[in-house]
């Protein structure tokens, strides 16, 4: 992925509104990966990422951006929230299971793209199988040519799809290349990694035959030939690579675990507990997975909060240090919510169209319609919990609540929504709002 830092910016403005000077970071960010890969070896192991606290309130797009730039780079990513962590004594999970998490993030991803690559050759063989299992009795040893390229033909030509056949798996055993990970982690995980290792080391030898039908067949034969080809060992080396040069996390929540904060669950010792054992993570350390030992220290860590009951200073020293690119996320006013609704590639007005298409059901937005969803988004975040954009999904799901409703008995017709409709629809919301003023 070598996408310019304009390219990246670009292409993120499909997905999120405003918010550029926190699009510039990760773009830099992203592309400074690129710029690292291609110096020299000994001087590229002193390139640190750029670590990046993104500060603004909920609903404003941090953890839409760290998403959609893992998508960009094709890389792998998880997002984890501060609070559920608890320093090395507590009960509850420790902070190097994120690394965990994400590495069975990559295996997965690499499985999938190795799996991928595989397919055409998996599916030519159980082709072969299938034509194997179809011919007729006693000839499965001295097969005519013609009764097999018979058979090959009519599979091609799906003429064969609802016929059943017998097919019979034999489990063998898949012995984990990564056993060295096992003991990683709290007891929940220790649990856990124990009971794939007993289970790969002792299977069930045990063959079982069911009846489907063809097409069913030669899903399942495609699916056992790929589990073949692919090498579990090279799988786990490829992603343990992919997470060392490309992993990124994103930590949410990250004002939670400071002193004085309001909403964490943890006691005020703790927080700054699992700040410091946060630190070596972030700083650069090894963390023992089920995969392998995986190297931290070019994990792109993107952290955020709110900060409302506190401030990025009250971040401990050393892990402020760690976080050296700060951006502010702004808050959304009414021109931010009308984008929102009608501009991005996945704009929620588009998602909605697209869903009652599926009945039949025409539904079209006017322009002053959506003038006035963003105006009481706007209001309703001003008067209640601000929670950004997300406020516009609750609004749209009532607007659109009874038209959802009968969509299938509306075949064939067309919905205007108008600024009435929507005023109408969302009356009793409005009004609600207005009892809650005098509700202590």
């Amino acid at each position: 992925m070598n996408l310019t830092p304009k390219e990246i910016v670009k292409e993120l403005d499909n997905y999120i509104i405003g918010q550029e000077d926190a699009k510039k970071s990760v773009a830099i960010a992203l592309r400074t990966r690129w710029r690292r890969q291609q110096i020299p070896a000994e001087l590229a192991e002193e390139v640190l990422p750029k670590n990046i606290l993104m500060i603004g309130p909920t609903g404003v797009g941090k953890t839409e951006i760290a998403r959609r730039l893992s998508k960009l780079a094709d890389a792998p990513f998880i997002k984890v929230e501060a609070s559920k962590y608890t320093e090395v004594g507590y009960v509850g999970r420790d902070v190097e299971s994120m690394i965990r998490d994400l590495t069975s993030t990559a295996v997965h991803m690499i499985k999938k793209s190795e799996a991928n690559r595989v397919r055409p050759k998996a599916k030519k063989a159980a082709m072969m199988r299938l034509v194997s299992l179809l011919l007729p009795h006693g000839k499965e040893d001295k097969p005519h040519e013609g009764s097999k390229e018979k058979i090959e033909k009519m599979l091609e030509e799906k003429k064969l799809d609802n016929k059943m056949v017998e097919l019979q798996s034999n489990p063998s055993p898949s012995f984990a290349p990564a056993a060295m990970g096992v003991f990683g982690g709290n007891m929940d995980e220790i649990s856990n990694n124990l009971q794939d290792m007993l289970s790969n080391l002792i299977p069930s030898n045990k063959p079982t035959t069911r009846k489907v039908n063809v097409k069913e067949a030669y899903d399942i034969l495609t699916e056992e030939e790929i589990g073949k080809m692919l090498d579990q060992g090279t799988i786990n080396s490829l992603a343990k690579s992919l997470v060392e040069e490309s992993g990124i996390v994103f930590i949410d929540e990250i004002d939670k675990i400071i002193n004085g904060s309001k909403g964490g669950s943890s006691p005020d010792i703790s927080r700054e507990g699992v700040q410091r054992d946060m630190l070596p993570i972030v700083e650069g350390t090894s963390v023992s997975t089920k995969y392998g030992v995986v190297k931290t220290d070019h994990i792109l860590f993107i952290a955020a909060g709110a900060f409302n009951m506190s401030k990025p200073s009250d971040i401990i020293p050393e892990l402020q240090g760690r976080f050296p690119i700060r951006v502010e996320l702004n808050p959304l006013d009414k021109e931010a919510f009308k984008k929102i609704l009608t501009l991005p590639k996945n704009a929620l007005i588009r998602q909605y169209i697209a869903l009652m298409n599926t009945e039949r059901v025409d539904i079209e937005f006017s322009e002053d319609a959506i003038d006035e969803l963003s105006d009481i988004a706007v209001e309703l975040n001003q008067t209640s919990e601000n929670i950004g954009a997300r406020r516009l999904y609750t609004l749209l799901e009532k607007v659109l609540e009874e038209i959802s409703f009968d969509a299938p008995d509306m075949q064939g017709q067309k919905v205007q929504i108008s600024r009435e409709f929507v005023k109408k629809q969302l009356e009793p919301l409005m009004k609600s709002k207005d009892l809650r003023e005098y509700i202590l």
